[in-house]
């Protein structure tokens, strides 16, 4: 039986800043790390920088620096970065470090000795007009599978297919643009047929738990047939080849590379053996995105294959695919994404980055970091939901308990066995997911069981029963105390310091994912004081960061289309079938002191007995209109979704009573016509109304309330 988890991250290049589609993979092995040590497992997480290569000698000339000094710069701010994103390596490291390469050339040396090296003399890229040959990565031109025309010479990054230079239709080197010439030069190769049938039969005993892209892309490499691969490349910066004839030669970086994973390791622990030469006793579990699988599914593997030793080799896989920006891609120099030394200039919490990150990230297909979508995700379900939660209960029990929680009677009602039992189920659900490294649905379902937690308290209505049912008062919140306990420890891969906030408030120590599902917080207990953990992002900033890194004008928030809503509610006197339409209704309606006519089209959604006496929400300044030869003088408000229409509705509002937006004044409206209406742009998010981050919808009595999915249109 496996005692030992390793956790790999893809080594982030060291010759830029990383930017959030980087930190997608890193933060990806967090999560399960932290997870992992929830659970007690024994396990390390592995970090670090990759350091060589033709790109950081290039990034070098650029700054001025030679390329040590400009890894000693970067690596220094990566490390600043990943620490200010709550990342957590348990070993951290370069590339360039004297123990990787030690490493790098014994586990070279084994290869050469077992007969898996072989010279060749090759023709390598040498640009006449820099005076250097030339990385493969650093030529580009037409892909000759796909015609994509921005193609590597290493690796088309569009089919994923491995090159070599000379494949490239019209290359030119990606530093000046000119054509570069090819020079012979004899240099080293790993012989990747001769390890392949090995390769092959380690492959099918570990790729039934690969991600599905993982799985496709190295299957499509092995039926191709592997190729003879070049190990070593004419430049100064990287580790030197430790044999004759070969001085002033290096290792490519995508051998070192992962080599790293090992150097890292060893320089942080001295048991480093007992986790990579430990197949039996260890499971290597490794995050990256797309681009680097067949290095870690083949390269890597064949690598430490071919040293006949018995290295801890690859056993679970999780790919994530690309985080694009704003419907293109991250550019430092055009200024457009979020990059990490950006991210902390935004007065941002990190959790929350890490959360979009999460819930948004690209499993299966391509995503898309959007700042409107950042801004609806945290204020509708970090701020609404999960913030909400937390803040009502711990509030709740400061104001009307004292901060002590009461005793639990037993046995519990029908309503609260049912919550709690679906409260258990959901624990069950997240601990599945997390350990199948399924984790957007795991953080899916963590937030519905936040939602859950709402609309419980919602249901029992503490505030009422505690007066006349204080029994059912106490065990209301005794389970949900319990419950926000529970979410604090869920969250905490994903929002670490969220989590310690809100174990804060509870007062409450034991982080293991043992304690969930457990009522640990009992009669007696006491609570720490309330305090939001989340804040709104409004308009303003939203614009502001728009423009900041999009390149895009900041644009005012403008709330006239909403201000000129006047909603009202409305007490249904009378219903009829439309004489003239199937589908619509005529509604008479009592404003209090006023009745009106209005036409809709809900036939089919409810029935006219139904609706007598419903207290709805009205336009009530839409402009008049004729509907198939009867007046309606104005329009009720629906959440619609798809062919699922249910109406808004105030049950205890009085008849022509104001319904607001919050933040919004209420006076007299203009007439307004139906596309002004729509500009209002009103959703469901968390069961509440919203008009972008203005809302939600209530009257003085109550938030308005409707049981549909997020993002419902309301019409």
């Amino acid at each position: 039986m496996k005692t030992r988890i390793l956790v790999t991250s893809a080594l982030p290049y060291v010759n830029n800043v990383p930017h959030l589609g980087n930190l997608v993979c890193v933060i990806s092995a967090d999560v399960f790390t932290r997870y992992l040590r929830l659970k007690g497992v024994n396990v390390i997480y592995v970090l670090g920088t990759d350091e060589h290569g033709t790109t950081t000698e290039t990034r070098a000339i650029k700054e001025g620096l030679t390329p040590k000094e400009i890894c000693d710069k970067y690596a220094k701010l990566h490390k600043e970065i990943y620490d200010w994103f709550l990342c957590s390596p348990d070993c951290w490291g370069r590339s360039s470090s004297k123990v990787n390469a030690e490493l790098t050339q014994k586990i070279f040396l084994k290869l050469h000795k077992n007969g898996y090296i072989f010279e060749q003399e090759v023709e390598q890229a040498y640009c006449e007009h820099c005076q250097r040959f030339l990385s493969d990565r650093y030529i580009r031109g037409e892909c000759p599978y796909c015609g994509y025309q921005n193609a590597r010479g290493d690796q088309c990054e569009k089919c994923s297919k491995l090159l070599e230079p000379k494949q490239l239709i019209t290359p030119v080197c990606d530093i000046c643009g000119n054509p570069p010439i090819f020079k012979k030069s004899k240099h080293l190769f790993i012989d990747l047929p001769k390890l392949e049938p090995k390769l092959r039969v380690w492959i099918k005993e570990n790729e039934q738990v690969w991600s599905v892209n993982a799985r496709t892309m190295t299957q499509g490499w092995l039926k191709e047939g592997l190729q003879p691969r070049c190990i070593t490349r004419d430049l100064k910066w990287g580790i030197p080849v430790p044999i004759e004839g070969y001085e002033g030669k290096v290792f490519y970086s995508w051998f070192d590379a992962p080599i790293a994973y090992i150097g890292i390791t060893k320089e942080n622990r001295d048991d480093w053996e007992l986790w990579w030469k430990n197949p039996k006793g260890t499971e290597l579990v490794q995050f990256m995105g797309k681009d680097n699988i067949p290095f870690h599914t083949i390269l890597f593997p064949a690598s430490l294959i071919g040293t006949h030793e018995n290295w801890t080799l690859l056993n679970r896989i999780s790919v994530n695919e690309y985080l694009n920006y704003e419907g293109g891609m991250f550019s430092k120099s055009q200024h457009k994404g979020v990059f990490g030394d950006d991210a902390i200039t935004t007065g941002i919490a990190p959790d929350v980055y890490r959360y979009y990150l999460m819930v948004n990230r690209p499993e299966k297909s391509d995503t898309e970091f959007s700042w409107r979508d950042f801004q609806q995700k945290n204020n509708h379900e970090l701020v609404d939901n999960l913030g909400n939660l937390i803040y009502r209960v711990v509030s709740f029990m400061n104001r009307f308990y004292n901060a002590i929680l009461p005793n639990l009677v037993t046995p519990l009602s029908e309503q609260e066995q049912s919550f709690r039992e679906q409260w258990l189920n959901a624990i069950e659900r997240v601990t599945r997911l997390m350990e199948g490294i399924e984790l957007k649905k795991g953080l899916r379902e963590i937030m519905e069981l936040s939602k859950l937690g709402n609309k419980f308290f919602q249901d029992a209505q503490p505030w009422h029963t505690i007066k006349s049912q204080p029994r059912i008062a106490n065990n209301t919140l005794v389970l949900l105390t319990n419950l926000v306990k529970d979410l604090a420890i869920l969250v905490e891969p994903f929002m670490p310091r969220v989590s310690q906030l809100t174990l804060k408030q509870l007062n409450f120590t034991k982080l293991n994912w043992d304690e969930l599902g457990k009522l640990s917080l009992g009669e007696n207990h006491k609570l720490g004081p309330p305090s939001a953990i989340f804040n709104k992002l409004d308009e303003a900033t939203v614009a502001e960061l728009e423009a900041k890194f999009s390149g895009k004008k900041a644009s005012k928030h403008n709330p006239l289309s909403v201000e000129k809503l006047e909603l009202r509610v409305a007490e249904v006197i009378k219903a009829e079938q439309h004489p003239n339409a199937d589908k619509l209704l005529v509604l008479k309606l009592s404003l209090g002191g006023e009745e009106r006519q209005i036409v809709a089209g809900i036939k089919g959604h409810y029935k006219l007995e139904e609706l007598r006496g419903k207290h709805i929400i009205i336009v009530t300044n839409l402009e008049p209109a004729m509907l198939r030869g009867i007046m309606s003088n104005g329009m009720l408000l629906a959440a619609v979704n798809k062919n699922y229409l249910k109406i808004l509705e105030a049950p205890n509002s009085k008849p022509g009573e104001k319904v607001y937006i919050k933040g919004l004044r209420y006076g007299l409206r203009d007439r307004i016509s139906i596309k002004e209406f729509k500009r209002a742009n009103l959703k469901v998010y968390n069961s509440n109304v919203y008009s972008g981050e203005l809302g939600p919808l209530r009257t003085k009595s109550e938030i308005i309330k409707v049981e549909m999915p997020d993002g419902t249109f309301v019409e």
